[in-house]
């Protein structure tokens, strides 16, 4: 008996610590990924060398941890023979191994995000023939997990498309014109059945016509500044266009600089029709009753002195110019003015507007365009420091806490809007009443000490304006109200962002403050918020950007 239920004590055991043994969590499943399909420029090309294409894998852990085992991964080379040769891009021999017959890679842990697993460099066969195709396949094993193959289709020949410099002048004035000449040849081995044409603009650079066959838009991507503000372009030149022969667009397209233009840009792109990068979301078209078209010039053998490309580079279908517009730019401090007693917290914006005419744009680099150097008064403390701002010393130098500094530097992206306002929402406490306590607000350059003027802004006068607590003629604590200004609740309300945009900003928490651009003014109950102008920040960026990039002898 005793055995018995022994027995039965031991299934009962089984069957609960099934009933409690956990379920695994699935195996992670990553996805691999390569472009749909590449072209070689046959052998042996014009040089008389193999010309290379690059092809590059990738993995794609979307999950928010790291996968901590080995993996492998493998490319079977055994469709390319006969038709690619294959050799590891410089800098991934350590990562992979090549043999004639595959591609092994071994990864000891998988980062979140995307990476890198191999890129190879392919050249056509000695003895390929032009149309062969074979494809290049991307596996991957690990245990633990599952993997997506990613398959490249690798073909010898095809079109290419090749873009030539339009002769445009890079100085020029508010209203100039000039005439954007497109040319562009295909040399490549096949022809493309349609053509478009992308012409994207920065803020200061407008296209005069339009087209029925084109669409126009505005990259307004949130979170990807160096792309936002391009205006772009895209017009379907239908037709087929052959291989060995020269195109050029056959009507005006003329390119005028705004009032506002200062340090612009323009790239502008041919692609086989559905190769085209995607335009932005809010796109419009018009119905002017004109199209654009392209026309053969002449075969492209009677140009090649002119052209010289020979690859099959995508970035051949690219260009760029930079344009530098005779143009300023005045920067104006806003003054500040707080009337209030011991205790009292405001919330306040000190920043600076842009009188224009010009907007102010780094495209090249990112780099700040301007700074503001706030110097705040004796007997008042910061106690809420916005995004974008800094405390530092009395003298400019480094200092750790941000709260409570007696001098703070807030910096501006890379763009500067015409007639935009910047202001950066402080609270400031006054602890210890001290009658005309001066501090002062001044936008310009940055330098190690602070800030000077900028070169480009003619008016250096009002880059300075007044910061003052309890001026002289104002008594600690009013009774009344003076014109021009608002009242707020005692209870703060800042906030802690930047503000750049077309809506006032916050009021004030204490007794009085007003604000004034360039100068001092008098005060009252609340702080007035600084208004805002209605411009756009505009920028560089993205795919396109990497083509707005600095070229040997381009323009700054």
């Amino acid at each position: 008996m005793r055995k018995r239920i022994s027995l039965l004590a031991a299934g009962a055991l089984v069957v609960l610590g099934a009933a409690i043994t956990p379920a695994h969590a699935a195996d992670p499943v990553f996805t691999l990924a390569g472009p749909a399909g590449i072209g070689l420029r046959p052998h042996p090309g014009q040089s008389g060398e193999p010309q290379k294409t690059s092809v590059e894998f990738r993995i794609v852990n979307d999950s928010t941890k790291t996968f901590d085992r080995p993996s492998t991964f493998t490319i079977d080379l055994g469709a390319l023979k006969g038709v690619a040769d294959v050799a590891l891009a410089k800098g991934r021999e350590k990562d992979c191994t090549l043999t004639a017959a595959t591609v092994t890679c071994k990864r000891w842990g998988l980062w979140t995000g995307e990476s890198t697993v191999v890129k190879l460099d392919l050249g056509a066969a000695r003895d390929s023939k032009v149309g062969a195709t074979a494809d290049l396949t991307l596996t991957g094993t690990a245990e633990g997990a599952t993997f997506k193959a990613a398959t490249t289709k690798v073909r010898v020949g095809g079109p290419d498309l090749v873009l030539e410099r339009a002769r445009l002048k890079s100085e020029q004035k508010p209203g100039d014109k000039q005439n954007l000449s497109i040319i562009f040849a295909n040399e490549g081995t096949d022809p493309v059945n349609g053509v478009v044409l992308e012409i994207r603009t920065t803020h200061g650079i407008d296209l005069v016509e339009q087209y029925d066959n084109c669409s126009y838009s505005e990259d307004s991507t949130a979170g990807r500044p160096w792309n936002t503000g391009w205006s772009t372009v895209q017009c379907l030149l239908e037709g087929e266009y052959e291989p060995d022969a020269l195109y050029g667009v056959d009507g005006p397209l003329t390119l005028k600089a705004a009032p506002h233009a200062f340090t612009d840009g323009l790239t502008y792109a041919v692609y086989a029709a559905g190769e085209q990068p995607k335009a932005a979301a809010k796109n419009r078209a018009f119905a002017a009753g004109n199209k654009l078209a392209a026309a053969k010039q002449a075969p492209k053998a009677a140009a090649r002195s002119a052209q010289q490309a020979t690859d099959l580079d995508p970035w051949n279908n690219i260009q760029e110019f930079d344009f530098t517009t005779r143009n300023t730019a005045d920067l104006v401090a806003t003054g500040v003015s707080l009337t209030g007693k011991a205790g009292d917290t405001f919330d306040v914006d000190f920043g600076f507007r842009n009188n224009g005419p010009a907007w102010v744009a780094d495209l090249r680099h990112g780099d700040h365009i301007a700074r503001t150097d706030i110097v705040i008064p004796a007997g008042a403390r910061v106690t809420k420091v916005p995004a974008g701002c800094t405390g530092v010393g009395a003298d400019g130098s480094d200092r750790e806490q941000a709260l409570g500094a007696p001098r703070y530097f807030c910096s501006t992206g890379h763009v500067v809007g015409e007639k935009e306002t910047f202001a950066y929402p402080f609270q400031l406490k006054i602890e210890k009443v001290v009658a005309d306590a001066k501090g002062s607000i001044t936008v310009g350059r940055e330098t190690p000490q602070g800030t000077t003027g900028q070169r480009w802004d003619p008016n250096h006068s009002n880059d300075t304006a007044a910061l003052v607590i309890n001026a002289k003629g104002t008594g600690p604590a009013p009774t009344s109200t003076p014109s021009g200004t608002t009242s707020a609740s005692p209870t703060p309300t800042g906030s802690a962002t930047p503000t750049a945009t077309a809506t006032p900003s916050t009021s004030a928490t204490g007794t009085g403050v007003t604000t004034n651009g360039g100068g001092l003014a008098s005060t009252g109950s609340s702080a007035q918020a600084i208004a805002l102008g209605g411009a756009v920040l505009l920028a560089v960026g993205g795919g396109l950007f990497l083509a707005f990039r600095r070229k040997a002898g381009g323009h700054a």
